[in-house]
């Protein structure tokens, strides 16, 4: 068949196919088209068209599917020829393509949604929009929707294509997007000029745009805004404020995306100061600086002063950006000064200096101009004073003015050849520049010539000194002393004289004392060397000189009282008219009185005291006085021949003349003889004194008017004896009592000697005292005699003595028993022997049971028993046994004793009753106490009773007794505890009365 050149295309639909052919050679009647899914055979379409026809469309088919296409074409002939061909849509583009940093400088991602239709996959294309650099190139899968392109450019705009590929065909959908800009770093701003300033950063690539803003931090306004493209690093700002501050914002800008940066601060720099001046301010020692404002703006002003000299600032100063001016206060005078003034702005500064300006010189302190002792020469010196120099003045009232510069560093100058102790007037004053300070003016005088011809001369008085001197050659203006006292050099009198003065008279002087007088010329204050004169006032004589006694050692005592004023040393001369020895003496000035020993006693001298002082004497009147004479040796005070005497000696000894014997009673030291002995006598006794009595001697030597008193001798008249003595026993107390009566005159007490008779012990002493009149001599012997003396005593003296005997009461025997052998007609006595002595003793029995004569019997000392025979019966005595010694006796306690008794005789016993019986019975001797009758019942021996009776009792009836009983019985003899009964007989009561009837 004919060929019909097929050909589909989509002509840019996804949806849609155009069918293109040949019209064959001889015409068709028309066409027949089927399309059909290619794979699967379904018809999806169908049409016709007819002749003329070169091309049919397909629609409403899907993107990106393979289709077959049949074409018949019907000929003329009604021959068919087909023809297929096999096509594919176009697939349609992605929907909703989106491109997104999410904020990322280096990464993009991309989604999209997936188109209608078939396709084969998707193929991506990215681009870097400003160099149209393919950037990154992926194919990916039909069914992926997103992609991420990362290690991108920071801030720039990339170009994605996205094309879906179906078969030879695809559809493209493309977006931009950037990636967010990378902030630049490391942003400096500084000042490139005083209106400029040059800002710089690092890291511009990462933004397409930078956008800057700066602004004027003094006024808050934005000043100047840029915007530039990428790669710019720095720019600068012209035509800024000077000494401004200024804050830069920098932003970088890619696309939609806009991030803050960096900002930095900096000021332009300050212009300086113009006209810049530094001059003299109104006040002392101040200098103000002036300067115009420059254009723009600054901080501050500093404003520095610097020395001129080295450049050392003094003072710093900061005032505010508005000022022009500044003053200094209080700088040193007369310095060179330059001030620089600094405009700060920030960090920066701009400065200016003006020229040098000086302050106003102060005069030099401290001025002084000496003669330095040199009548000749001034010596002017101050202290430095801050300037170039100084000027320099001398002008005294008669010569004519010396004029001198001096450079700064000089302190003195010395003016030559001036003449002595004149006034000069000096100036000096500051130069500093076109200064000069007020001078400073000090006056002063050149050194005096010394005076000449100086003397000092007491002339004979003891109070004053005149001075005398020669007249100074050359000027001064008068003379000035000083008087001293040479020895303490304290100052005594000042004087100043006129220069026509050449003496002067210093009255009121101490007398004796050295002075020394130093005098100067003067010329105003300033004195020639010292002359000095020396000289001693005339000392005044001593005063009440006296000469007086010493005893021990014998001598005399020289005093005088010193009168007013001085003395070197005092010279004492002392003589005697009867002995040719002078003692001649010097002592210093501060002794008033002076002892001369080894002198005769007795003896009358003369002194004579003499005061020196320097050179001069001046001598004292005479004073005398006698040496003590002696006092007498071994005075002796003896008792004299008579109690009412003493006798006094002594030895001579020395110069003198009369005695004198005093004779007191000690104890009351009043003189009660006085008698005077002439000399060479060297005994004395004294009558009609006090026995007894204690007695002072002092013998009296005189020589002169003095007495000089010998020792004291003490002396006693022998005492008289007591008188009346006697000595008697004291009781039972073993001991005698002594007594006296009183004998004229006085004693100091008595003494008593003790001596027993018999015995070769030593006799016992004791002492009364004077008032005495008895003493009671104790702890004696029993029963012994004792030989008493006794004598009055003073002194060591006694008297007489007067003796007795005296004896003591004997001891009373001790222990005295009688007793009874067991005897009715003996008694037996016994005693211990007492104590001491006796003569003998004396024992007395007595009968206390009849009135029979006592018994006596004389016993010798030492006896201790007796006995007694021949008694009665029954009877009771007492026995006492009596110590004898002459008449004094001392008798025992009395003690008693029963002899035995005899038993009754002719005992009988009757019945007179048949309830009693009778006993009767005869006494046997004289008698006993009583008697005792005891009757028992024979056939029981059981007593039935008993009966005492009295010693005149003869006979008992025992009554109540039983009838016909027998009934023994027996009678007692009682005396004392001693008793003697008979023998027992027995008998029968009678039986009833009645039955014997």
């Amino acid at each position: 068949g004919a060929l019909l050149n097929l050909s589909v295309s989509d002509h840019g639909w996804s949806d849609s196919l155009l069918l293109s052919w040949d019209e064959p050679e001889g015409g068709v009647e028309g066409y027949s088209l089927a399309l059909s899914s290619l794979g699967s055979g379904t018809l999806l379409q169908n049409g016709s068209a007819g002749p003329n026809i070169t091309s049919f469309w397909f629609h409403g088919l899907t993107p990106g599917m393979r289709y077959e296409i049949e074409v018949t074409a019907t000929l003329a002939c009604m021959e068919t020829t087909r023809q297929t061909v096999t096509a594919q849509t176009s697939p349609s583009p992605v929907r909703n393509l989106s491109l997104s940093s999410g904020g990322s400088s280096a990464m993009l991602h991309a989604s999209w949604a997936h188109a209608h239709g078939q396709r084969d996959g998707y193929h991506l294309a990215l681009y870097h929009s400003s160099s149209q650099t393919l950037v990154r190139n992926a194919s990916i899968l039909p069914n992926t929707s997103t992609f991420l392109f990362d290690g991108l450019l920071a801030g720039s705009e990339y170009a994605l294509k996205v094309n879906t590929l179906a078969g030879s065909g695809q559809a493209s959908t493309s977006i931009h997007q950037w990636t967010a800009p990378s902030i630049p770093t490391q942003l400096r701003l500084s000042p490139g000029s005083t209106t400029s300033l040059v800002a710089s950063w690092a890291g511009a690539a990462g933004a397409a745009w930078l956008h800057l803003v700066l602004h004027n931090l003094l006024t808050q306004t934005v000043t100047t805004t840029l915007s530039a493209r990428r790669g710019l690093t720095s720019y600068t700002f012209q035509h800024l404020h000077p000494g401004t501050q200024y804050w830069l914002g920098l932003s970088a800008t890619a696309g939609p995306y806009t991030v803050g940066g960096p900002n930095a601060t900096a000021w332009t720099y300050p212009l300086s100061p113009g006209n810049v001046t530094l001059s003299s301010a109104e006040e002392q020692s101040s200098l103000q600086a002036r300067w115009s404002t420059p254009v723009g703006e600054r901080d501050f002003y500093l404003v520095t002063l610097r020395e001129a000299e080295d450049g050392t600032p003094t003072r710093n100063i900061s005032v505010g950006g508005d000022n022009t001016h500044v003053t200094f206060h209080g700088l040193s005078p007369g310095k060179q000064y330059s001030v620089q003034v600094t405009a700060v702005a920030g960090p920066y500064r701009a400065s200016a200096r003006s020229t040098a300006a000086w302050t106003q010189p102060l005069a030099p302190s401290g001025v002084s101009v000496s003669s330095q002792g040199n009548p000749y020469s001034l010596l002017a010196s101050w202290e430095e004073a801050v300037g170039e120099g100084y000027m320099l003045a001398l002008s005294p009232t008669e010569h004519p003015l010396k004029n001198s510069s001096l450079l700064r560093g000089v302190t003195n100058f010395t003016y030559e050849g001036l003449r002595p102790g004149t006034l000069y007037t000096f100036e000096v004053s500051t130069v500093a520049g076109p200064y000069t300070s007020s001078p400073q003016r000090i006056i002063n005088w050149t050194y005096p010539l010394p005076l000449e011809q100086l003397t000092l001369s007491n002339q004979g008085h003891s109070t004053s000194l005149q001075a005398s001197w020669g007249a100074a050659s050359t000027g001064s203006t008068g003379y000035t002393g000083t008087l001293w006292e040479t020895k303490s050099q304290e100052q005594v009198r000042n004087i100043t004289v006129g220069k026509n003065w050449t003496n002067v008279t210093f009255e009121d002087l101490v007398p004796g004392r050295q002075y020394t007088l130093e005098m100067a010329a003067m010329a105003g204050p300033y004195r020639s060397p010292v002359q000095s004169a020396t000289d001693w006032t005339y000392p005044l004589a001593p005063a009440s000189v006296t000469l007086t006694n010493t005893r021990r050692p014998l001598g005399l005592s020289a005093f005088w009282d010193k009168t007013a004023g001085d003395v070197d040393q005092f010279h004492l001369q002392l003589y005697s008219k009867s002995h040719p020895m002078q003692r001649n003496i010097s002592v210093g000035p501060n002794t008033h009185n002076f002892t001369f020993l080894g002198l005769s006693p007795g003896i009358q001298y003369f002194l004579k005291v003499t005061v020196l002082a320097g050179p001069y004497r001046s001598s004292s009147h005479f004073a005398t006085e006698w040496t003590y004479p002696l006092s007498l040796a071994n005075v002796s005070v003896q008792p004299g021949r008579r109690p009412q005497e003493l006798h006094v000696s002594w030895a001579e000894s020395g110069s003198g003349r009369d005695h004198f014997v005093q004779l007191s009673v000690a104890e009351s030291l009043s003189i009660i003889k006085n008698v005077s002995v002439p000399r060479g006598v060297t005994q004395l006794d004294l009558e009609g004194l006090v026995p007894g009595s204690r007695y002072r001697v002092e013998i009296i030597s005189q020589a002169g008017p003095h007495r000089t008193s010998s020792q004291t001798a003490i002396g006693y008249t022998v005492p008289l004896p007591p008188v009346s003595l006697r000595a008697s026993p004291v009781g039972t107390a073993w001991a005698l009592a002594v007594r006296w009566e009183t004998p004229p005159g006085q004693r100091d007490g008595y003494l008593l000697s003790m001596h027993e008779e018999g015995s070769s012990s030593p006799a016992r002493n004791l002492e009364a005292g004077k008032d005495s009149t008895n003493v009671t001599l104790t702890r004696l012997a029993p029963g012994t005699c004792y030989l008493v003396g006794i004598w009055a005593v003073a002194g060591p003296y006694r008297s007489l003595p007067k003796n007795v005997t005296g004896c003591t009461v004997p001891a009373a025997p001790t222990n005295l028993t009688l007793t009874n052998p067991g005897s009715s007609s003996e008694l037996y006595t016994c005693w211990n022997k007492p104590p001491g002595r006796r003569d003998h003793y004396r024992v007395i029995l007595y009968s206390l049971s009849t009135q029979s004569r006592e018994r006596v019997q004389t016993l010798g000392p030492d006896a201790q028993n007796i006995s007694w025979s021949h008694l009665e019966a029954g009877s009771r005595f007492a026995v006492q046994v009596t110590a004898v010694k002459g008449s004094l006796e001392a008798s025992s306690s009395n003690v008693t004793q029963w002899t035995y008794p005899l038993a009754p005789a002719n005992l009988s016993l009757g019945s007179p009753s048949a309830s009693a019986l009778q006993a009767s019975w005869a006494a046997t001797g004289r008698g006993a106490e009583g008697y005792v009758v005891d009757v028992y019942d024979t056939a029981s021996s059981f007593r039935v009773g008993r009966v005492v009776l009295g010693r005149d009792a003869r006979s008992h009836i025992f009554r109540n007794l039983s009838p016909g009983t027998c009934y023994s019985m027996a009678v007692r003899t009682t005396a004392g505890p001693f008793h003697a009964s008979t023998s027992n007989l027995t008998h029968c009561t009678r039986e009833y009365d009645a039955v014997l009837a």
